[in-house]
């Protein structure tokens, strides 16, 4: 039927006008998930236990329990929804189900009853498949292109993508951001996921413990893109202040700053600064310099965040021993 973008089907879901099978594919989890839950607002609230029902197909890993698993989704599908215009069946984890990996005679009879539904789809009932990818080679995704309207779920388009994928991402991390606080990340990283994902990791990794995320803290964390001088985020640990030399890192990679040049630069503030600023927390300052090394060294994880967890570390340290010097 045709290719629509996330944006597009929730427009169609507010009009109450989705079309009869959907394919939600793509690598971003989380955009799929909120997209396949927000396919419930076409049912009245009151209404959706009765017409909303989600079916879960990981574990049919066998013919016969493809049979089972295709004709509960049949079964679910052709029955008609009660004091609605129609009900919404969401199949998660689906290509457990297209593409089985074990091939037998009831498999073989299981894909073959599937196909008939995508190519027989019920008027009154939105059918929604979740899957991370389909071969595109496949005889069912070809059925798919036929008679289902796929959507490709991790491209943001425009800054209203932007601001939303923003605002999801926050939700799932259990708090929530201010409208304007969303709108400002949105604006500094445009449609680039990489950008927006790298800016709210380093966000939630600032705030952490906090409920509500704030224009302020998006100030502290992914302000300005003005990088003021390599030594910056080192000047920034200095003082203690932890969101601008997230910041500064930012920047720095950003620039194209190799991380075991600026795992230098930390080693240095450490060998030359910590002694005289935070001497109780030298030892504390290598052992987080000598694991992010190593850990950098054999790739146990994406270097943007081993180094924001090192500049928090180490920024932390400092704070604890300027606030303990305080109270002297």
């Amino acid at each position: 039927m045709a290719v629509a973008t996330p944006t597009a089907v929730r427009k169609q879901i507010q009009a109450g006008q989705a079309d009869p099978v959907y394919l939600l594919q793509g690598e971003d989890e989380i955009e799929k998930s909120a997209l396949a839950a927000d396919f419930a607002e076409l049912v009245d609230e009151g209404l959706r236990a009765f017409n909303v029902e989600r079916i879960h197909v990981g574990d049919l890993t066998t013919g016969d329990k493809l049979a089972d698993g295709v004709a509960t989704l049949v079964s679910a599908v052709r029955t008609l929804p009660m004091m609605v215009p129609r009900r919404v069946v969401s199949v998660m984890q689906a290509e457990t189900l297209l593409m089985p990996k074990r091939e037998s005679e009831a498999a073989t009879r299981a894909l073959e009853q599937l196909e008939n539904l995508l190519r027989q789809p019920e008027v009154q009932t939105t059918l929604v498949f979740v899957a991370t990818s389909v071969d595109k080679r496949s005889r069912i995704y070809k059925l798919f292109q036929k008679h289902a309207t796929i959507v490709e779920c991790g491209a943001v388009e425009d800054l209203a993508d932007a601001e939303r994928w923003v605002r999801t991402r926050v939700a799932v991390a259990g708090a929530e951001i201010e409208p304007a606080a969303a709108r400002m990340i949105a604006e500094r990283a445009g449609p680039d996921v990489k950008r927006l994902r790298a800016d709210i990791d380093r966000l939630m990794l600032y705030a952490l413990g906090q409920t509500r995320i704030t224009a302020d803290d998006v100030r502290e964390v992914v302000g300005p893109a003005a990088l003021q001088d390599d030594w910056a985020m080192t000047n920034a640990i200095e003082a203690s202040q932890a969101g601008e030399a997230l910041r500064q890192l930012a920047l720095m990679l950003d620039a194209g700053a190799a991380p075991e040049k600026i795992l230098g630069q930390l080693g240095w503030v450490v060998r030359a600064k910590f002694p005289q600023i935070a001497p109780q927390e030298v030892r504390t300052a290598v052992d987080a310099l000598f694991r992010t090394d190593l850990d950098l060294k054999r790739s146990a994880g994406d270097p943007r965040v081993l180094l924001e967890r090192l500049v928090v570390e180490l920024c932390a340290g400092k704070r604890s021993r300027s606030l303990g010097s305080r109270r002297w």
